[in-house]
């Protein structure tokens, strides 16, 4: 029975921003952060399945590719990596892509990224606060500039760049190509609706990811069987004995949390291994949270 305040860890990348709040309260001393990763505050305590992330861009992130299991453990790595991402905030023109305009054979792959024109068959869509987009192992694809994106990940730091808009670093061609899914590609996934409190994002054999909205000043149960993130975006919360704002996570696993919604009520990401939608939460009486 686990219940942990997540750490934040911040990564510097060169397409990130000075300042990630409201999203996040971490600084780097004038460095760019790019991602914040959201770890097991109990340093030796088991890895977890999943991969919590919010990413901060204010250039295009490389054109890339994960690798889905089997061809990741073909080159010693223990998984691959399909993740969604749910999109906190989004400057006007921003956009991400996902898939190819056509399908491409190996070869014809290998020669778009050795001229360029990779960056010009991928299929570019705009996106804004609200949005989710689940990104299957295989899939080619990119963020671009003026965006906050939730991420939840099988656990995987395995991606092979195909272009990289002129950085220097290196890209992972034989990779990328073995790993690629290199055609057109599903986009935008439509939330359902479960019930008042809760809004299905995604869900695969790897995790569920979820959005849950509470009442002000309400009262909550939340049933972590398996492995499990919370991550609040909006309003505040008390979980167990932990005060939570915008950008705190928790990680729990085979063990309930309690949840007081704070005044201006609670927004959250919620995501849990398998694809299995459970009861999730209940609401209790106030005293029972106490």
């Amino acid at each position: 029975m686990t219940i942990e305040h997540a750490r934040a860890h911040t990564l510097a990348k060169p397409w990130g921003v000075v300042d990630p709040r409201p999203w996040s309260s971490a600084v780097r001393d004038g460095n760019t952060i790019g991602e914040v990763w959201y770890e097991r505050s109990n340093s030796a305590a088991a890895a977890p399945s999943l991969l919590l992330k919010l990413l901060f861009t204010n250039e295009p992130l490389s054109i890339q590719v994960h690798p889905d299991d089997a061809y990741a453990q073909s080159i010693g790595l223990p998984n691959g990596k399909t993740e969604a991402w749910y999109v906190l905030s989004a400057a006007p023109e921003a956009k991400v892509a996902l898939g190819l305009k056509r399908h491409l054979t190996s070869q014809q792959l290998r020669h778009a990224v050795d001229d360029g024109s990779i960056s010009d068959m991928v299929v570019w869509q705009a996106v804004r606060a609200g949005d989710t987009v689940f990104v299957a192992a295989g899939t080619i694809h990119a963020i671009g500039a003026g965006l906050v994106i939730a991420e939840i990940q099988q656990r995987s730091d395995a991606t092979f760049r195909l272009f990289d808009h002129g950085r220097g670093r290196e890209l992972h061609i034989d990779n990328a190509i073995a790993a690629a899914d290199a055609g057109p590609a599903g986009f935008r996934v439509e939330p359902i609706r479960i019930s008042d409190t809760r809004t299905l994002l995604a869900s695969n054999s790897h995790f569920t990811f979820e959005r849950i909205d509470l009442a002000p000043d309400s009262a909550w149960r939340l049933e972590a069987k398996q492995e499990a993130w919370l991550l609040v975006i909006g309003g505040s919360a008390r979980a167990g004995s932990f005060g939570l704002e915008i950008g705190d996570a928790v990680f729990a696993q085979a063990d309930r949390i309690n949840i007081r919604a704070g005044r201006t009520g609670l927004a959250g990401l919620v995501a849990y291994t398998g694809g299995q939608v459970p009861e999730l939460l209940q609401c209790v009486d106030m005293e029972t949270t106490q």
